[in-house]
């Protein structure tokens, strides 16, 4: 069918270059005789109307073949398309098949499920330490610790040195004042004319 298409195509593309030469020609012989000879121009045009309609079906005969040539590309390309799809949904049946139906495949979520679990709970069991005054409440050991410290501290204030007692008297008299003018910041004294 390619070998057709083309031989037809190419044998259309010669009739139309002849027929546009043909068209030319008469137009040229129709201007030359315009006014001289009207039937020659006449004729001429009457010939140049019948080549353009025959060049028209031809282009519509090109544009015909040229659809159908789309139209089988795209058939060849969705026919290889629908090949590869079919590939595809056997490719992926076939790993089906292999899997299983969909309860093996939880029945096997569920037992990694299960062998996680168990794995957690050994490392978990590896981890604690064994022997080691497990049966030790760590409150008690914490309320032990507090009263260690408390008695610590109430051990220090009892030992304070009595010449660390001998603290001054408190004064009993005012302190003398002096008076004299303070200097007036320039800086403040700007302020304070600013915000009056």
């Amino acid at each position: 069918w390619y070998q057709r298409r083309v031989r037809a195509e190419e044998m259309l593309q010669k009739k139309t270059d002849f027929l546009e030469g043909k068209i030319t020609q008469e137009l040229m012989t129709a201007k030359k005789a315009g006014t001289k000879n009207k039937r020659v121009a006449l004729n001429a045009l009457k010939r140049k109307k019948r080549y353009e309609e025959q060049l028209n079906k031809i282009d519509g005969t090109l544009c015909t073949i040229e659809f159908q040539r789309e139209a089988l590309e795209n058939a060849s390309t969705n026919t290889e398309i629908l090949k590869t799809m079919g590939f595809a949904a056997k490719a992926l049946e076939g790993a089906h098949k292999e899997i299983g139906d969909i309860d093996k495949v939880q029945d096997l979520m569920d037992d990694i499920q299960e062998q996680q679990e168990l794995a957690n709970e050994i490392s978990e069991a590896i981890s604690n330490p064994i022997g080691f005054n497990q049966d030790v409440d760590e409150d008690e050991l914490l309320a032990e610790l507090e009263g260690m410290e408390q008695e610590d501290m109430d051990e220090q204030l009892l030992n304070i040195p009595s010449a660390a007692l001998n603290l001054p008297s408190v004064p009993t008299a005012q302190p003398a004042t002096t008076t004299h003018e303070e200097e007036e910041d320039p800086d403040m004294a700007a302020l304070a004319a600013w915000a009056t």
